[in-house]
């Protein structure tokens, strides 16, 4: 094949150089055959890709103007080099451009016609399985939406406030991304996460051999420790340790009604494949 028409069809479709080479000469040299013969094997490759764990990426925010609403998105990679990739960024903007004017929260819904078209092109030319995980919307209702994105894109906040300022909301959302509270206050904490916690403590001070009364104070007291350890309220601001969040925001004149907290992979199981196993298998067909 000429190098003109392996050139026009790199460009094209992003894809490699062999690649564009085998397609062409499968095509017979023309260009437009090729291209139509790499679309329809293009969902093969992203379906044989698919089966691979995806478990690094990227989580972004966008939010109105405004404030008054806004959306975080994760889309994983299987590694941190393609999470970085300029490609793979620009179809991560289209995903939260898409969720965020649609105010659209179901993937499957969300990735409907082209943006599914889009990334299983971009499968076959990064050679990694791509997926968009999850979307979630934060309304304001009569208050503001804040967010904040820390490390790389690796954790991303929304958090609602009733009242206050995108500033504010801002700041709040930076302490949820480096300290992570389970819940916004005490009274939010599930009753069986609770009750799994104060069946520790109570164990805890059992084997205390103290009297009764006193192992009741002691689970009274740890209970209460873990509520303001784990709900945001309650928690030391980070920028102002001497003043909690609860007293940072209602000094604002505001109150916080809830917090979304986006960690790439959080929850994904990896599997661990030795490298000497995982070669030996690949040798071995």
């Amino acid at each position: 094949m000429s190098a003109a028409l392996v050139k026009e069809l790199r460009e094209r479709t992003g894809l490699g150089l062999l690649e564009c080479k085998k397609a062409l000469a499968a095509a017979g040299g023309d260009v437009d055959k090729a291209i139509e013969e790499l679309r329809k094997s293009s969902g093969m490759k992203a379906a044989k890709k698919a089966g691979r764990t995806a478990a690094d990426g990227v989580v972004i925010t966008r939010i109105a103007e405004d404030g008054s609403y806004g959306v975080v998105v994760e889309v994983n990679s299987e590694t941190d080099f393609v999470a970085r990739d300029e490609n793979f960024l620009a179809f991560v903007d289209r995903v939260v451009s898409a969720a965020f004017d649609g105010r659209q929260t179901d993937v499957a819904a969300l990735m409907e016609g082209e943006l599914e078209s889009a990334r299983e092109a971009l499968v076959q030319k990064i050679g990694e399985n791509i997926g968009v995980r999850r979307v979630e919307l934060v309304d304001a209702d009569a208050g503001v939406v804040g967010a904040y994105v820390h490390g790389n894109n690796r954790i991303a906040v929304l958090v609602q406030l009733k009242g206050g300022d995108q500033d504010l909301a801002k700041d709040v959302a930076m302490h949820v991304a480096a300290v992570n509270p389970q819940v916004v206050s005490p009274e939010h904490m599930p009753e069986d996460l609770l009750a799994k916690e104060k069946e520790i403590f109570t164990a805890q001070a059992q084997d205390s051999g103290k009297p009764p009364e006193i192992i009741d104070k002691m689970i009274g007291g740890r209970i209460k420790k873990f509520l303001a350890e784990n709900s945001l309220v309650e928690q030391a601001f980070v920028k102002d340790p001497d003043v909690t969040v609860g007293k940072l925001v209602s000094g604002a004149g505001a109150e916080v009604v809830s917090f979304v907290r986006f960690e790439v992979g959080e929850g994904i199981e990896v599997e661990k494949v030795d490298f000497a196993d995982e070669v030996a298998a690949q040798l071995n067909g």
